[in-house]
């Protein structure tokens, strides 16, 4: 592709003022609370966005992108039942817990309820697992460059293999994000993704109204996709009548409430940024914030998949990495060739197409919303469109680099590496955590290239992840009769459980691997989705079934040491004296007409 100056401009400005936001923060950073918890000083409405921002990456923009294109609007439920109970949940009953406990991550909350070795292992599990993240997102900047061509000029003139650009991608986006949070650290990252939710608004709310116009609206994107594309609970009765190929059942308990609950409930990747704010009002009152634009973002996020597999194919251009710009013309409908803007996916290393197990290519759908912005947006606007991208992409491998280096730095190594060491010390050993966050996030961003949808990769180690604990916090926070005995042995079991279903089941039409099948295939699901959702309820109940069974043979502990800890136990936050419109229950209920209404207008 060919950027003209002002998309350049634009892309070089943003770079400029990330890391100009770190070299500002850096003379404030002189603390490890400075550097890893923002000092616990930051206002509710900075917090609000950054905590909705810190899921705005990868996963958020290509990711759902992707999925509306694959699945249809059902997607939605990702926000509608997927997201805004679990936010409203966290802000009304969880964030009293988190902020008044003074824990500094949900590892050290966990040592408080429960014991160390339940702490240890939600360390190492949650280490790795933001690792994985960032390379993810990672992994999806460098395709985006690579697909858009953007430095193939600049290779070729050098004599380079264009094939080289995927890996200098990663490397450049590496040294970018390694900057600003290596001199900001957790507030640089809040700060910057702040400035990403504006951009993704800017960037993205030009680009839905060019694309549904010119597919001739909302009648005529229905008329251009399938039935069951254009609605969200029409289907659910059965995983053989919806593109998620999951029933109701699974959609509820798997996604609204395992799932769900288990990533914003527990996930200190998003917990940090509400345990930054300078009070526990104001952290209660940041998810409610960042719940109001969460419900819209599927008309942003979303639906620009739908237009792209809707997209007539009367002259099209799109990038296919292999193959570079394609214009097809009116005509059938190739699979070689992809729908509408999809192309086939194409390995990035080998340059071959990719074919599922009956030998037709996948269609990389994680292109949906490049291919959108290629195909809709003009000079300038496509600029903004390509730097909201690449804000999203750096700012999920900051979010997650930022959680990684608190819980290596107080939960790993300043209790069972190097203990009682001074204060700069672990702010020392902070900082360089950065460096090697940054580099194992390289290192996985290798491991996504057997997936066609990033949401899916995702949602298959939240499964692993984050569905087993979310079974410890909910017996933890309202049981004070489970005991750290059981917590233990139920995480494990549950993280263990999900992985051994993960090797035995697989979903169709896919090769044993990644994917699953790695053991042995005793059951086929409809869809990777599908899978993940059933491998999260699955995970849940061990772990919740055997918490309950061993919390009742183990002794708990005296009720004095549970005071603030569990629901019964705790004073309840008076609301009294806040303004009306203040009160984060009066926002959690507003909140929950709206997404009410919102399921029952596109049921």
């Amino acid at each position: 592709m060919n950027l003209t100056t002002i998309d350049w401009l634009i892309m070089l400005l943003y770079f400029a003022f990330v890391l100009g936001i770190g070299f500002a923060l850096k003379r404030f950073m002189k603390t490890s609370k400075d550097y890893l918890q923002a000092g616990r000083s930051l206002p509710a409405w900075i917090c609000g966005l950054a905590f909705i921002s810190a899921n705005l990456g990868a996963q958020e923009v290509i990711g759902m992108g992707a999925s509306g294109a694959k699945y249809g609007i059902v997607t939605s439920h990702f926000y509608w039942i997927g997201a805004i109970p679990a936010m409203i949940f966290v802000g009304v009953f969880m964030m009293p817990f988190y902020y008044g406990s003074k824990a500094r991550s949900v590892p050290e909350f966990l040592r408080l309820r429960f014991d160390e070795k339940t702490r240890a292992w939600n360390a190492c599990s949650f280490a790795l697992m933001t690792v994985f993240s960032s390379g993810i997102s990672m992994y999806a900047m460098a395709r985006l460059i690579q697909t858009l061509h953007v430095f193939d000029g600049l290779f070729t003139h050098l004599g380079l293999p264009v094939e080289w650009i995927f890996h200098f991608a990663i490397i450049l986006s590496a040294l970018i994000v390694l900057c600003y949070i290596f001199l900001g650290g957790l507030t640089s990252a809040i700060y910057n993704e702040v400035l990403q939710f504006f951009l993704i608004v800017a960037g993205f709310a030009p680009l839905v109204w060019i694309g549904l116009k010119n597919v001739g609206g909302w009648n005529g994107l229905k008329a251009s996709l399938p039935a069951s594309y254009m609605h969200s609970w029409q289907g659910m009765g059965s995983p053989n009548t919806n593109p998620l190929g999951v029933d109701s059942f699974a959609l509820v308990a798997g996604l609204g409430f395992v799932l769900s609950f288990g990533y914003w409930c527990t996930d200190f990747l998003v917990i940090q940024t509400a345990m930054a704010a300078n009070s526990e009002e104001s952290a209660r009152r940041v998810p409610l914030i960042a719940a109001i634009p969460k419900m819209f973002f599927p008309f942003l996020v979303i639906l620009p998949g739908l237009i792209a597999i809707g997209t007539p194919m009367v002259t099209r251009h799109v990038m296919n990495q292999g193959a570079g710009m394609t214009a097809t013309t009116s005509g059938s409908e190739n699979l070689s060739e992809g729908r509408g803007l999809i192309p086939a996916k194409v390995d990035p290393v080998t340059g071959k197409v990719m074919l599922d197990t009956h030998g037709q290519p996948v269609l990389d759908y994680d292109l949906a919303i490049p291919n959108m912005l290629l195909h809709y947006l003009p000079t300038g606007i496509l600029g903004l469109g390509l730097t909201a991208l690449l804000a999203s992409f750096m700012s999920g491998m900051a979010g997650n680099v930022t959680a990684f280096n608190t819980v290596w730095t107080f939960d790993l190594y300043q209790s069972y590496i190097h203990k009682g060491a001074s204060d700069a010390h672990y702010f020392k050993v902070g900082r360089w955590t950065t460096v090697v966050g940054i580099l194992i996030s390289m290192a996985t961003a290798y491991v996504v290239l057997g997936f066609n949808n990033i949401m899916d990769t995702l949602q298959l180690v939240f499964s692993i992840v984050n569905a087993p604990l979310f079974a410890t916090f909910l017996l933890g926070m309202f049981w004070k009769r489970s005991t750290g005995h059981a917590a233990f042995i139920g995480l494990a079991s549950g993280t263990i459980g999900a992985m051994l279903h993960h090797g035995l089941t697989l979903p169709l039409g896919e090769h044993p691997g990644i994917h699953g099948g790695w053991l042995h295939v005793v059951h086929t699901y409809p869809s990777d989705m599908a899978l993940n959702f059933w491998q999260a309820i699955f995970a849940f109940t061990i772990n919740f079934t055997l918490t309950v069974l061993i919390s009742l043979v183990t002794k708990p502990r005296p009720e004095s040491e549970l005071v603030g800890l569990v629901y019964s136990l705790t004073p309840k936050p008076v609301e009294h004296h806040m303004a009306w419109y203040a009160r984060p229950s009066y926002i959690a209920i507003g909140l929950i007409v709206l997404l009410i209404g919102l399921n029952f207008v596109f049921r």
